[in-house]
């Protein structure tokens, strides 16, 4: 059983305090944000260091200037009041309990998880499920986040991991674009702008390799999402390489059309992460069993939707 020391737990009210002086460095101002008057914020940040035993700040004509020691223990703080504010948000939205916090890549929560989702809310009506979008790895330890999707080689270091579905990918190019300059071999790429994702740098290379021939030097704009890259594909500035998820959507509603070999498979896969300390957390267990029963369709050969 865990015991804990009155004296390290200062009262919220004295942590508001604290956290709002430090990231504004004006007592006005934080007092303004708190609705409380200046003289009361100086007193709570008093009541705060005399708790503690420990100067957090320089008085300089009734200016409170933080040092290292206020630096370092209101990013902790910052932290700990984002997790009880999402906590109690989710208690207050779910009062049954089993919410699920995750953390998605933009264009796969809105084209690929976004579509389904209403298939595991309905089949398990007593999770809420809360959904940001990231790009990349995130802290866990610093976050609020149950789990998270990302796309990469499995290489999160300290996570559970969960391989949900290989990457194959299609080149496409705007209606227009296919008739200004047809596509039917590889030597007709030479010259044309082939569009460039971030966090993809291998993947016109994995691509080239899969049509079997070698890339060409390519001179298309550089984005960091697809959303981006299929709009600018739409307004015929290039040529899209897109996972299939995203490809058959844009190719079945005619906005894009596909170019040469199409369902390359590349490097890299979709991944569900997690956390040690979520392990157990029932509504993940739910949900990881769900998302395995959805990829599996897709292993099995069922059209991505």
């Amino acid at each position: 059983m865990i015991m804990r020391q009155r004296r390290f737990l200062p009262s919220i009210k004295l942590l508001m305090a604290l956290d709002a002086v430090v990231r504004h460095r004006s007592v006005t101002v934080a007092a303004a944000e708190l609705n409380l008057t200046q003289s009361t914020v100086s007193r709570l940040i008093l009541s705060l260091e005399d708790q503690l035993g420990v100067e957090l700040f320089t008085r300089e004509r009734r200016r409170l200037i933080p040092n290292t020691a206020a630096l370092s223990y209101q990013r902790d703080i910052a932290r700990a009041l984002n997790i009880v504010q999402q906590a109690s948000m989710s208690v207050v939205a779910n009062p049954l309990g089993g919410t699920l916090s995750l953390a998605v890549l933009p264009t796969f929560a809105t084209r690929w998880l976004g579509p389904r989702l209403g298939q595991f809310l309905n089949a398990h009506p007593g999770i809420a499920v809360n959904v940001s979008t990231r790009i990349g790895h995130l802290d866990f330890a610093g976050e609020t986040f149950d789990a998270a999707i990302y796309y990469g080689l499995g290489d999160w270091d300290g996570v559970n991991h969960l391989r949900l579905f290989d990457e194959t990918v299609t080149a496409c190019v705007a209606p227009g674009f296919a008739q200004k300059h047809p596509i039917r071999r590889l030597e007709d790429l030479a010259g044309l702008p082939m569009l460039q994702l971030e966090s993809r740098p291998s993947v016109w290379s994995d691509w080239f390799e899969g049509q079997g021939g070698v890339p060409y030097a390519t001179g298309g704009m550089l984005m960091d999402q697809y959303s981006m890259m299929i709009q600018s594909a739409i307004s015929g500035l290039g040529i899209a390489l897109l996972p299939d998820y995203l490809a058959q959507i844009e190719i079945f509603e005619g906005r894009l059309v596909p170019v040469l070999e199409r369902n390359v498979p590349v490097r890299g896969a979709y991944w569900l992460v997690w956390p040690n300390d979520k392990v157990e957390h029932a509504p993940l267990k739910t949900f990881r069993e769900w998302l395995g029963e959805q990829t599996n369709k897709i292993s099995h050969g069922a059209q991505l939707k």
